[in-house]
């Protein structure tokens, strides 16, 4: 192409074409309008040359190349033609902000290229997907986007060589990614002299088998040539047989290249002093490197074989393919161009609309419809919906673990998942808050009385204020309280922690569903969104923390003051577990309660034998003594092991193992007692107290909160000014956009009718058209 002014006649449909997909870049990147672009995916191993042949395909230098790994970004130059610009023009995108691009020169690029790069070799990691991102402007370039990536490693073997296996397969991964993008075309180098070697192609064919958008360059011809000692072995280099590259790659055979490798600067250490000089030492490569092989064959080279050698001879190859990639990709651009357009014809259409109903009646009406969906979407996710999509929205109960808070005990174990109904399931609304309920059930229902030593029991005796005795029944009441306020306690505010945070999940959904499913979604009017949010969260926090408050005062008056009834459900159940606790240490020994044959290993007996007495007595159950069972047969034995026992409980203060017992089996039956009641109570209270105010009080409340907000601060609830402002810039953006998507629509209409035009033309030597 001829440098400045109107291009030549021949290339003029070319030129016009890379104009139109000039806007089209420019379109995308200032509106964020996708389409996809071909792009050339260099990949290759460390040292095969990738950096230097990119340069060489650009025809200027601005990388850091040399032994060794030079790549540890990639970088991703974006190529725009530019008839005007004689000398290359690159902006550096921000790395924080890829909307932001800063000029630099080639040397201010290289020295942040080579200034990454020792960054990364002194990390651990060595490697960073993060892109370099570089923007071009030359006149000598198609519009196309060359990625150079880090290349591939092939570390040995062993165990003192992980670091490496590391970092392999880390980059192998980055390079996968980037090559499944299928309009990329992958420019696969190889650095070997037989084609059995598939190094990078291993890698390449994972992601491309049949090589179909591969284009295959063996590079550093130079150094390659003098290694053959015989024609043949040249001719089978030049011309791999099929079976050798296993399947039809990009351009039929092989590309091969040279590339100098001097380096372009005013330095001592600079072989070229321009962008120029180095552009000639490539094309005198190119020639020397035909020579060297015409010499090796002892004949001339075909010309399907030179169109193979060379850095030009590629280059060339590329821009024709990225050309028919283009033009075939016109008729798919003018239909993305025309959905754009619809698409922007609406968005103004609803701007013009929304700045049509900022007025105060409108407004006010458009948040009480917001508010009426907004519950009514509420109401529906508690009563069950599958419309809002579970992986978006659902959590399992690991995830509900983590965000909402575990049900942990005090030996700091949690219940296992598996045992819990639907615990892998994604749930949302009422659906999770089921399941809590339930945990918590199963959870709170498992829980054991702690353990009980010696000195608790001891230290619980304490003195009475009317005598010095031991009263067990007070010490059992005394340690069952603690032990049960203690332990319950945490469990309480743990199901308050997940509750809330379940019901606090229903905002966003329901947002969601008035968003995506019925479009009744208040667009631009944030500040009154985060005012319902604000609300909301607010109304559930303070509901959630009274009804905490209520559980807390249960479980306060239930370790407070032990009422048998409530904490062993009746008398007889307290009967009937002390008649079993005295009759577990020993069967009674022939006859019945009539007969007086009683055993005297039972527990009165024991209490006896404690008092060092060891005269047999008849044995009488306790419940027998509740109840005021009598018999003229026992009832001076009862008399004296009554005696006994009073000695022992009340007027002797060394803890018996019989004491002890009792004392165990006291508290573990008001422990339990206190558990059933609490579990009961805390169900019912979080039910009736957190969930029924969200679906009775919630409405009222921010109907009232939404009303006071109306009357006193209506500018402030949807900030009117700044949304105006907000539309207004907004109308002037999609204006600008729909006009340079008209005016680049009709661009592409020109060229693709011009195209259709070519296409049909008659062929001058035939007269037959190109079609047929």
């Amino acid at each position: 192409m001829e440098c400045g002014g109107e291009p030549p006649a021949v290339d003029h449909d070319k030129w016009r074409l890379y104009e139109a997909y000039n806007e089209l870049h420019g379109l995308a990147q200032e509106f964020d309008t996708p389409f996809d672009a071909p792009a050339v995916l260099v990949v290759g191993h460390q040292t095969d040359g990738k950096s230097a042949l990119v340069e060489a395909l650009m025809g200027f230098q601005f990388n850091h190349v040399g032994g060794g790994t030079k790549t540890r970004r990639p970088i991703t130059l974006h190529m725009k033609y530019d008839p005007d610009c004689e000398a290359p023009i690159c902006h550096l995108v921000s790395d924080d902000d890829p909307t932001v691009a800063h000029q630099k020169s080639l040397h201010e690029i290289q020295a942040f290229i080579e200034a990454e790069n020792l960054r990364l070799e002194s990390e651990s990691s060595q490697f960073s997907a993060k892109e370099i991102t570089i923007r071009v402007e030359y006149k000598y370039c198609p519009n196309l986007t060359i990625i150079d990536t880090p290349g591939l490693i092939a570390p040995a073997p062993g165990g003192k060589n992980r670091v490496l296996q590391g970092q392999a397969r880390a980059v192998e991964s980055l390079v996968r990614a980037k090559m499944q993008h299928k309009e990329f075309i992958i420019l696969c180098l190889e650095d070997c002299s037989d084609w059995s070697n598939a190094t990078t192609r291993r890698v390449v064919m994972q992601i491309d088998p049949e090589l179909s958008r591969t284009v295959i360059v063996s590079t550093k011809l130079d150094t390659k040539i003098p290694q053959f000692a015989r024609s043949s072995d040249v001719e089978v280099f030049l011309l791999p047989p099929s079976c050798a590259l296993d399947g039809i790659i990009l351009g039929d055979s092989p590309f091969f290249t040279s590339v100098p490798s001097g380096r372009v600067g005013s330095g001592h250490d600079s072989v070229y002093k321009t962008n120029d000089e180095f552009k000639e030492a490539i094309a005198l490569r190119e020639k020397e490197d035909v020579t060297l092989l015409e010499e090796k064959l002892c004949r001339p080279l075909a010309e399907k074989e030179k169109v193979r050698i060379g850095v030009s001879k590629l280059r060339t190859f590329l821009e024709e393919l990225l050309q028919k990639r283009y033009m075939d990709s016109v008729p798919l651009i003018i239909s993305l161009l025309d959905k754009e357009y619809r698409s922007t014809t609406r968005k103004l259409n609803e701007i013009d609309q929304e700045l049509s109903n900022l007025d105060e009646v409108t407004l006010k009406e458009k948040g009480r419809a917001f508010h009426d969906l907004f519950l009514t979407k509420l109401s529906l996710l508690l009563k069950g919906t599958v419309v809002a999509p579970p992986d978006k929205f659902g959590e399992t109960l690991q995830d509900e673990r983590i965000n909402g808070g575990a049900f942990v005990g005090t030996n700091g174990h949690q219940f296992p998942q598996k045992l819990i109904p639907n615990a892998g399931m994604r749930l949302y609304g009422g659906a999770q808050y089921h399941r809590a309920m339930a945990e918590f059930r199963f959870v709170v229902g498992g829980v054991k009385c702690p353990p009980i030593t010696r000195e608790e029991i001891v230290n619980a005796c304490g003195v009475e204020d009317i005598h010095d005795g031991a009263n067990y029944s007070r010490t059992a009441c005394v340690i069952a309280v603690a032990k049960a306020r203690d332990t319950f306690e945490p469990y309480l505010h743990q199901l308050g922690s997940r509750l809330l945070h379940i019901l606090k999940r229903l905002l966003p959904i329901s947002v969601y569903l008035l968003q995506q499913k019925d479009g009744e979604y208040l667009s631009g009017h944030q500040v009154f969104l985060n005012r319902v949010s604000s609300a909301f969260n607010n109304f559930a926090e303070s509901t959630e923390n009274a009804c905490r408050e209520k559980c807390m005062e249960d479980l306060v008056s239930t370790t407070r003051y032990v009422s048998w009834s409530l904490h062993n459900k009746n008398r007889a159940g307290l009967r009937h577990f002390l008649d079993s606790f005295c009759g577990s240490d020993q069967p009674i020994m022939g006859g019945n309660l009539g007969s007086g044959g009683l055993s005297q290993d039972s527990t009165f007996g024991s209490l006896s034998n404690e008092r060092q007495d060891n005269k047999p007595r008849p044995d009488v159950k306790l419940s027998q003594l509740a109840s005021g069972v009598d018999s003229s047969s026992c009832i001076q034995g009862t008399e004296a092991r009554l005696v006994d026992l009073l000695d022992c409980t009340l007027w002797n203060r060394r803890l018996a193992p019989s004491s002890e017992r009792i004392v165990h089996a006291l508290v573990q039956q008001i422990f339990h007692g206190i558990r059933e009641y609490f579990l009961a109570s805390a169900e019912l209270k979080f039910n009736c107290f957190l969930l029924m105010p969200v679906v009775d009080k919630l409405p009222v409340l921010l109907r009232e909160d939404l009303e006071s907000a109306f009357e006193s601060e209506l500018d402030t609830v949807f900030d009117i000014t700044n949304l105006v402002h907000s539309l207004s810039q907004r109308k002037r953006d999609a204006e600008v956009e729909l006009r340079r998507i008209k005016k680049l629509k009709e661009k592409f209409r020109v060229v693709h009718q011009q195209l259709i035009l070519q296409q049909s033309k008659p062929d001058i030597k035939t007269g037959e058209s190109d079609t047929k």
